[in-house]
């Protein structure tokens, strides 16, 4: 994750990063996660493949629930093998993870062996009622997509209604103080939505937004075409940094951050260069913490069936299923060919990124480099730094 805020408006610094260094899991500052430099992975746990909506992105083209989902047992199994790791965050995540019944009761337990259990959800379901048994069963946070205003949201979740119900789903999230955040896609289809829906969002006191580079995968895949242009990122990263300042200046608390497209961090770092070049070493130096893609490194992916993977992207390739061998035993087997290929990925990285100089601080995204040039150490197609103009 690229935090905006944090990086531009000074809210995270190095020496801030280490001094949580030699906390305990439990006790290390969420919000500081994304720059430290163990590699203990946050966990993305695909707990079913359940869903009540059509999302034309989805990345596990989610619908019915699969016969071979993980037990209740077994995930309390992988929970506690996932403790004695340290892994710091278990994100429960879908399909739609409320339509798992004991999704309460491994929250509950996740939170018991000091990992943080955070929720992804389209937010339809929670009722008041639901958000408060999330909170009681210790959820730390509650991501919610959206894809747009109404109606644009509801094109992409496939079912009318959706975007008044994921709204209400935030609300009584917050109501209760349960921290909650939107997080959105951006394609063509909704790139122009975007300055709105960052309104929308400043204007009811969503506290947080994290905005997703598409990724072709699943259904996503299907989308190639829809995705941004190098000149539309440019005017993406633009609009991007003008919020964040002037939400600051405004003295909102609402954090903006992106994921899945490294190349922001060094667009930052490049802007403030030339913008604020007292801060760019600063910047430089947490987004080398930070390490760019932390796919295969300091973030891993359970599936609904216990199918272990780089990051929730890479469900085409298998690491190993935990009811075969413990997540531990998988996710540290130095003998993983596709393992070693991404925590050292300067090695292998060719075209553009193998030739960036800053590819040490992102290394682009490995899925989409699959996608377009049928090799994973290929450049990303979509990054854009060629383009900026500071």
């Amino acid at each position: 994750m690229i935090g905006f805020t944090k990086l531009i408006c000074g809210k995270a610094t190095v020496s801030d990063v280490i001094k949580e260094r030699d906390k305990g899991s439990s006790a290390k500052d969420p919000k500081l996660l994304q720059f430290t430099t163990e590699n203990r992975p946050l966990v993305v746990w695909n707990v079913t493949k359940a869903c009540n909506l059509k999302c034309k992105h989805c990345y596990i083209n989610a619908g019915e629930k699969a016969s071979n989902e993980l037990s209740t047992e077994e995930a309390r199994a992988l929970i506690d093998d996932l403790s004695t790791l340290g892994t710091p965050v278990l994100l429960f995540s879908g399909g739609e993870p409320l339509l798992r019944e004991d999704i309460f009761e491994l929250a509950e337990y996740a939170f018991s062996k000091n990992i943080r259990p955070v929720l992804s959800s389209n937010g339809t379901l929670i009722t008041e009622d639901v958000a408060k048994k999330l909170k009681d069963s210790h959820f730390q946070y509650v991501g919610i997509s959206l894809d747009g205003l109404e109606k644009v949201h509801d094109g992409f979740r496939g079912v009318e209604g959706a975007f008044r119900k994921s709204i209400e789903g935030i609300k009584n999230c917050l109501k209760i103080g349960l921290k909650s955040g939107v997080r959105f896609t951006v394609n063509k289809m909704n790139f122009q939505d975007l300055p709105a829906v960052l309104d929308f969002v400043a204007e009811n006191n969503i506290p947080r937004f994290c905005m997703y580079h598409l990724v072709y995968s699943g259904r996503g895949k299907d989308m190639l075409d829809l995705d941004l242009t190098k000149e539309q990122n440019v005017e993406l990263f633009n609009m991007l940094v003008k919020k964040t300042i002037e939400f600051d200046k405004k003295g909102m608390d609402l954090e903006i951050l992106t994921t899945d497209n490294h190349a922001d961090g060094i667009a930052l770092y490049l802007y403030l260069t030339s913008n604020n070049p007292d801060k760019a070493d600063e910047i430089k130096e947490l987004l080398k913490m930070h390490g760019g893609c932390s796919a295969g490194t300091k973030f891993a992916n359970i599936d609904n069936e216990g199918n272990v993977h780089p990051c929730q992207f890479w469900l085409h390739y298998n690491l190993g299923n935990i009811r075969e061998r413990p997540f531990s035993q998988i996710w540290t087997d130095e003998n993983e060919p596709l393992l070693k290929k991404l925590r050292n990925k300067e090695r292998y990285l060719k075209g553009i990124c193998g030739e960036c100089k800053y590819n040490y601080l992102c290394g682009g995204c490995r899925i989409r480099a699959e996608v377009v040039h049928g090799d994973i150490m290929q450049e990303d197609p979509a990054c854009y730094i060629d383009k900026l103009e500071f």
